[in-house]
């Protein structure tokens, strides 16, 4: 350990709490005079009007969640919200911000839903002895994680703006329709439509025979992803009858209310055989409609907003039937059109998902980078010309 250091138990370092009233969630206001502040990622989680629950702040302290591990630095009078808030403040031996960033250096791996500060209490405090020097160190990392924070933000604004771009150009070709398009309804413009395979939990397994397409495997962005998924077996008719074809599109009969209605077209490289659920519904069109087209067209405001329109069941489980979705309508122009359509909106795709991926790493890092400065910061190895960002 650097000279001039100490390591103390984690509860050594703290004063006793006298805690106020919690106030349960289902109480919570949303417009009050005092703010509430709970385990959850929001900073403040709703307010309250009775003054004699309010905890008063003489100087700051650490709000840690007990079941979620999130950290707030509170430097003001708040409320408490009730279950899993834990406040910690340290003696005056520990610089307040200094303790919290040193508890956001502090990996304690997670026990889920569980309580996690009985591993917070089992571990050690280290601390330099010297109250400017704690503050010195807290002036290099606030300001070297002002500067993260203004990147990260930077990043999160152009990965908004590469999204928007696309579905702006989207929504566009779609709205701005030109001679030759009409509205069809999908019953017309289909060769068959098939619900999915049942299998019940029970017979779904990874060391079965067959790849078992899912719900989860339809992307919110209407792509399909087998990153992850189970497997079936089946018999010769089934695999028959539920076989998937590259090109198939799929329907999502079954979900939530937000999800139900994704779709995506299934593609595989190969030539496995591969089943798909009774949640999804496969769709092959006529010669004269380019499926991909049709992808493209159900990502977009007027059929999302049509599809809304016949979901039925509750926001949990949602489902919309063949029986209304054969009469909707979509627009569509000439063969040569669709495929014009689908390969600049393709090309579009790709460029936008290489910024998007730009973007994302970008995030990433400045993740990792903020990781790494802690774990210096807490080593005693800081170097103030390394915190470029």
């Amino acid at each position: 350990m650097k000279q001039g250091w100490e390591v103390n138990g984690f509860e050594d370092c703290l004063e006793k709490i006298v805690y106020t009233n919690k106030v349960q969630r289902k109480d919570f206001l949303i417009i009050g005079k005092y703010p509430i502040i709970s385990q959850e990622q929001d900073f403040i989680n709703g307010y309250w009007d009775n003054s004699a629950d309010l905890f008063t702040v003489k100087k700051p302290i650490i709000i840690f969640g007990d079941h979620t591990q999130v950290l707030k630095y509170v430097d003001f009078d708040f409320v408490l919200g009730a279950d899993g808030v834990k406040i910690l403040q340290p003696k005056s031996i520990i610089y307040p911000r200094f303790f919290y960033y040193f508890l956001q250096s502090i990996n304690l791996g997670s026990l889920g839903y569980a309580r996690h500060y009985r591993l917070l209490k089992e571990i050690e405090v280290h601390f330099p002895k010297s109250l400017p020097e704690q503050q010195r160190i807290v002036a290099i990392l606030d300001e070297a994680f002002a500067a993260i924070a203004q990147a990260k933000a930077n990043a999160e604004q152009n990965l908004r703006n590469a999204k928007e771009l696309f579905e702006s150009y989207l929504q566009s070709v779609f709205e701005n329709k030109g001679e030759g398009w009409e509205a069809r309804r999908l019953d017309n413009i289909i060769e068959s439509n098939v619900i999915g395979l049942t299998k019940n939990s029970s017979e779904q397994n990874i060391h079965h025979e067959f790849k078992y397409v899912k719900m989860n495997n339809i992307t919110k962005g209407n792509c399909f992803d087998l990153s992850k998924y189970t497997c079936v077996n089946a018999e010769k008719s089934e695999i028959e009858k539920y076989r998937l074809s590259n090109d198939d599109f799929l329907f999502n009969t079954r979900n939530s209310y937000e999800l139900v209605g994704k779709t995506c077209l299934f593609k595989s490289l190969d030539h496995e055989v591969i089943l798909y659920n009774n949640n999804i519904m496969r769709i092959r069109f006529l010669k004269s409609i380019n499926p991909y087209f049709i992808n493209y067209a159900f990502s977009t405001d007027d059929v999302i907003n049509k599809l809304d329109r016949i979901k039925s069941g509750t926001t949990n489980v949602s489902a919309i039937y063949y029986k209304d979705l054969r009469n909707l309508e979509i627009l569509i122009p000439p063969l040569k059109k669709q495929e014009e359509i689908v390969q600049q909106l393709d090309a579009l795709s790709t460029e936008t998902k290489q910024l998007e991926s730009i973007y994302q790493q970008k995030i990433n890092d400045l993740d990792e980078l903020k990781k790494s400065i802690l774990q210096k910061a807490f080593a005693g190895e800081l170097n103030t010309s390394a915190l470029e960002v």
